[in-house]
């Protein structure tokens, strides 16, 4: 059984870091498609950032310098780096995997992906303040 448990999450003022992490168990190795997106209340999923199976990245545009993906296989774990967070940051954050292909770019800049990626992690709530 797949399962993938995020940790990181918090409370910070606005101009501060975060590092999430999303350990996935049950899978033999990262090869596939990861992914964080995330809801604020009211609103819908976006992708916020995926990195695919060679390293490839894409970010959503208003994080875009901000935030880091990056992976590491020998942990099976992948994180979300976040500096210089705002308060238009503050959400619930989901990790998700997907083994199937997906184009990078439209999983950040369009509804692609928000509800279909194969599986999730539970959420971690991230919170800005101002």
């Amino acid at each position: 059984q797949v399962q993938l448990v995020e940790s990181g999450g918090g409370s910070v003022q606005a101009g501060g870091s975060l590092r999430l992490s999303c350990a996935v168990s049950g899978y033999p190795h990262i090869t596939a498609y990861m992914a964080w997106f995330r809801q604020a209340p009211g609103n819908e999923r976006e992708g916020v950032a995926i990195i695919d199976t060679d390293g490839n990245t894409a970010y959503r545009d208003s994080v875009k310098g901000r935030f880091t993906i990056s992976k590491d296989a020998a942990k099976n774990t992948f994180y979300l780096q976040m500096n210089a967070l705002k308060p238009e940051d503050t959400a619930m954050y989901y990790c998700a995997i997907d083994p199937r292909s997906r184009n990078i770019v439209r999983v950040v800049s369009t509804r692609e992906g928000r509800l279909d990626f194969y599986h999730w992690g539970q959420g971690t709530q991230v919170t800005v303040s101002s």
